[in-house]
């Protein structure tokens, strides 16, 4: 059976990674609840009564996945991490060439994240609540760029001398142009966007002939 979205980024103890279709739609549940509870709210607002209630969950459930808020909240970074990379990364990799792949992955991006304004707000809150999450977040999104650089380098399609902070570079950009056009306002169109975007990577700032 494919795993439920996301399930397998949780942060659960082992024992407790559910084995069932009925387990993982209700570690989905919460999941996303907690997602909307503490997108809404932030996490000190937030509760384990509010989040169940929110989920359509009994409270007794909820700790069959999780040992406490902050838990759940540790869960929920990793998760949309995931979700992130699982929708973005396909897109970029489905390119035979990469320059072209950051143009169509920024894009997806952007997507994502009018979909899902509460990403920043959970982000951001991780520097905080759990800072080791917050680091892990863009640590692993950097070091899976760093290797997808290399690779493409590996094909030609990039400068020979590709490294970590191109990638740092790169996410950076990416993360806030999703901010600028995915949370504070939507008045850009999305390819338009995406495709400014890989003009300043392909060709940089100098000037134009």
């Amino acid at each position: 059976m494919p795993e439920e979205r996301g399930i397998s980024a949780t942060m659960t103890p082992a024992t407790k990674i559910p084995r069932t279709d009925r387990g993982r739609k209700t570690l989905r549940l919460l999941l996303d609840a907690a997602a909307a509870e503490f997108g809404e709210k932030g996490f000190h607002e937030s509760s384990v009564v509010s989040i169940t209630q929110r989920a359509g969950v009994a409270l007794g459930s909820f700790y069959t996945y999780f040992d406490s808020k902050d838990s759940l909240f540790r869960a929920l970074v990793r998760d949309m991490s995931a979700q992130v990379r699982g929708t973005v990364g396909p897109v970029m990799a489905a390119e035979a060439d990469r320059l072209e792949g950051e143009r169509k992955g920024l894009a997806e991006f952007l997507t994502f994240v009018r979909q899902h304004k509460e990403l920043y707000r959970i982000i951001d809150e991780a520097e905080f609540v759990d800072p080791p999450s917050y680091r892990a977040h863009y640590e692993n999104t950097v070091a899976g760029y760093v290797a997808s650089l290399k690779e493409a380098a590996g094909k030609g399609q990039l400068r020979a001398d590709v490294e970590e902070i191109h990638a740092w570079a790169i996410v950076g950009m990416n993360v806030f142009l999703g901010l600028r056009y995915g949370v504070m306002a939507e008045d850009r169109d999305v390819e338009d966007v995406a495709k400014i975007a890989a003009d300043l990577l392909t060709n940089g700032l100098k000037r134009q002939p």
